[in-house]
């Protein structure tokens, strides 16, 4: 019955979609198209962006001359609903046909699991011709994790389609929030896809200032923000295309229509030289520790946003798409799957047989693990972007509706709930018999009796809410927590009443412990790993690892393994799909592997010498080393 109503939805979807190019080539001349440009509105509750970008839309009313409207990401400040609400409300007065894209702002903190722009705008990229030029668009993910842009999995399937119905000769002009450059972790294969096509131009958002770039010979433009800061006032582009010339200006709200600073002309061509070769990340690494190989690997068809987890013989993921899938762990073959009507950027636990997961369609589920029968869902309010904890038969979760729950694992009653968090949670909370530990998207850490969600403790660094501890996985080595939060700050807390023991320059949001609880692994954003003491409350540093990943933000925990004698391996996650293996003892590195050219989720070590990975970009293999 779900997939039929998902059908219907598609097809109707799809529809919709389709009925853009007629709106947008009413009445446009073929030989001149003119739009507005707008991007990186970022546009807060009762905030001065609002009253920018209402400015921009009455501006853009008020000129018959504009056909429609490209709006290239970074809508809202934070992704919460209330700003996409604002969002749809201030584009809603537009008189003019709109295509609208997420950026990394409206991705990165949504507490909706990137439902909320999908469900309002109706669509998440977007194809239409005007002027006998076709415009596509797409997002630029990752949803909800902290990383370079990385074009979904998902749109990258939608372009191949495009592409391979194209016609050959048609114009085309693409639309992203990002630079297709290296900011970009897949660039490479959206632009060998766009050179299949005639694209003549490219353009982009997120750099807030009109800027002309190349990307691999494709003519290509960043567009202002519309916000006022530093500028003559909120504005926008006008774009001109007339007799294959196309002219960038810049348009001040309620003011001046400035010069041309861009004019470019579209080749009868094509608009890069096909000749040229440029660089392109590789696996070469692997080539250099031959000892790393995987024993099987399997490519989904959508994003993977959280971690695989093992037990015995089975392997359990889930995708962007909601679809959570168990894999035999022997070679990687699928056994069963289960389609939740949402996102998932949940880890799952498994524990008694039993697979739990959040999803962002509200609900938390319960599988058992042999067949992936469903064993009972429990319904929050809002999404559950959170990962699980289980200890001794209670499911320990947090969601998008300022609440923290515990549940019964055998049966999903609900054993109590703690309805005070302030933001929403997306992390996996700490658990023991004292406390259970998690940092919320409103810059608090808490700490709950696990016994009675009666609240302990809260701290904060007492930044503004990007500087929240809310995408750490917390740990505890005796009567000490440890986290590390996106100011580049390493923090010990003593556990029974958040007392600050210390706090030291390095990190972001990746951490972990060693499994004799003795060292803290904080990995810093420039290459750099630290070990910290544990056993004390001076925090000294043990060592300091150069790992060469160069700059770093993926918030994936640090995870590691025993090898006995007081030897060790400490996995190093990174956001461009590498690992490194480091020595426990001394952080030297022991090996690299290049698994895809996306983050990676959480490595979990299986049995002797394996690890199991699942990559942002659809990955999920065994490796053994």
């Amino acid at each position: 019955m779900r997939k039929a109503f998902f059908s219907v939805f598609f097809i109707v979807l799809l529809f919709f979609i389709s009925s853009f190019p007629a709106k947008a080539a009413a009445g446009v001349n073929e030989d001149k198209v003119v739009f507005a440009y707008m991007a990186d509105l970022h546009i807060a509750v009762d905030a001065p962006s609002v009253a920018g970008a209402e400015k921009c839309v009455a501006d853009i009313n008020s000129r018959d001359d504009i056909q429609f409207v490209i709006i290239a990401g970074d809508v809202t400040e934070f992704g919460t609903d209330r700003e996409i609400a604002e969002a749809r409300k201030i584009f809603d007065a537009l008189e003019k046909p709109y295509y609208i894209l997420a950026g990394n702002h409206d991705a990165k903190w949504s507490e909706s699991g990137c439902n909320t722009f999908l469900k309002v705008f109706g669509y998440e990229h977007f194809a239409f011709e005007a002027g006998g030029i076709r415009f596509i668009g797409c997002n630029s993910g990752p949803n909800m994790r902290m990383a370079p842009a990385l074009l979904p999995r998902e749109s990258m399937l939608w372009l191949e389609s495009l592409v391979e119905e194209a016609d050959p000769e048609q114009p085309v002009i693409f639309i992203n929030h990002y630079p297709m450059d290296d900011s970009m972790l897949n660039y490479f294969q959206v632009i060998d896809l766009l050179k299949k096509t005639n694209v003549q131009l490219i353009m982009c958002g997120h750099g807030h200032n009109d800027r002309v770039m190349d990307f691999e010979g494709i003519p290509g433009v960043m567009g202002r923000s519309a916000l006022e800061n530093g500028k003559d006032g909120p504005g926008y582009n006008i774009v001109t295309i007339d007799g294959g010339k196309i002219e960038f200006r810049e348009k001040i709200a309620g003011g001046a229509l400035k010069q041309p600073w861009y004019t470019v002309r579209m080749s009868r061509g094509k608009a890069f030289d096909d000749a040229t070769e440029y660089p392109r990340p590789d696996f070469s690494v692997n080539d250099m520790y031959p000892q790393v190989k995987a024993v099987w690997s399997v490519q989904d068809r959508s994003d993977i946003g959280s971690g695989a987890v093992m037990s015995g013989k089975y392997v359990v993921y889930a995708n962007t798409s909601g679809e959570v899938r168990a894999l035999n762990s022997a070679d990687g073959s699928l056994i069963w799957e289960y389609e939740t009507d949402g996102k998932i950027f949940s880890t799952p636990a498994i524990a008694s047989g039993k697979v739990i997961i959040g999803s962002t369609d509200n609900n938390v589920y319960c599988f058992e693990l042999a067949t992936g029968k469903l064993l009972w869902k429990y319904m929050c309010d809002k999404s559950v972007l959170a990962s699980p904890s289980v200890y001794s038969g209670k499911v320990y979760i947090g969601a998008s509706d300022n609440r923290f729950r515990c549940l019964d694992l055998r049966s999903g009653r609900l054993l109590w709930t703690f309805d005070k968090v302030e933001g929403f949670v997306e992390s996996k909370p700490y658990v023991d018999a004292s406390q259970v530990v998690f940092g919320d998207w409103a810059n608090k850490l808490y700490s709950l009796d696990p016994s009675s969600g009666k609240l302990q403790w809260t701290w904060t660094n007492k930044k503004g809410r990007g500087y929240s501890a809310a995408a750490v996985w917390p740990v505890k080595s005796d009567d000490r927590i440890y986290i590390v939060t996106p100011e580049r700050v390493s923090y010990c807390l003593r556990s029974n009443t958040g007392y600050q023991i210390w706090k030291k320059k390095g990190g972001r949001e990746s951490i972990g412990l060693s499994p004799d609880k003795s060292l803290v692994f904080v990995k810093t954003m420039q290459d750099t790993v630290l070990a910290f003491s544990a056993a004390d409350d001076r925090g000294s540093l043990k060592w300091a690892s150069n790992a060469g990943f160069g700059y770093e933000i993926s918030p994936t925990p640090i995870t590691s393994v025993s090898t006995g004698k007081g030897r060790g391996i400490v996995f190093v996650p990174t956001d461009k799909g590498n690992i490194i293996a480091l020595d426990m003892a001394t952080g030297n590195v022991l090996w690299r592997h290049k698994v895809s050219y996306a983050l990676i989720n959480y490595i979990q070590p299986v049995g002797k010498n394996r690890i199991l990975v699942s990559t942002m970009d659809g990955m999920v293999t065994l490796l053994e080393y």
